[in-house]
């Protein structure tokens, strides 16, 4: 896949690389030394969302999020490249119940532990 090569390329050589996305722990990096799959209820992740887009202007319901949302993640589960799923080795976080703030300061807590600064 093109965008996996690209983002590989941009990680070539350095030490120190974070990436982001559905795909980054087991397609684009798999051999990555800290994998994180963030997680949350899907009901909190429909109300995070909604609150982004309803600060954008946009006045979406809370409940045509979450069924937006279900659609996307049971397609993004499915699909045949890349499907959204934890890699093996990687470090499950449940947010539900954190801020940004106290989810940063985890997998900060984590890479220290692993990498050990």
């Amino acid at each position: 896949d093109r965008l996996a090569a690209m983002q590989r390329a941009f990680a070539a050589g350095r030490t120190m690389v974070v990436t982001e996305g559905r795909d980054q722990g087991t397609v684009v990096f798999p051999d990555a030394a800290v994998k994180f799959f963030l997680t949350a209820d899907s009901t909190e992740r429909a109300r995070r969302r909604h609150t982004e887009l309803y600060a954008a202007g946009n006045e979406m319901t809370l409940e045509v999020v979450l069924a937006r949302q279900q659609q996307r993640d049971a397609s993004d589960q499915g699909r045949a490249v890349g499907p959204l799923k934890s890699a093996d080795d990687a470090i499950v976080v449940d947010t539900t119940a954190m801020t940004a703030e106290q989810v940063v300061e985890q997998l900060e807590t984590f890479v220290r532990e692993r990498i050990h600064d």
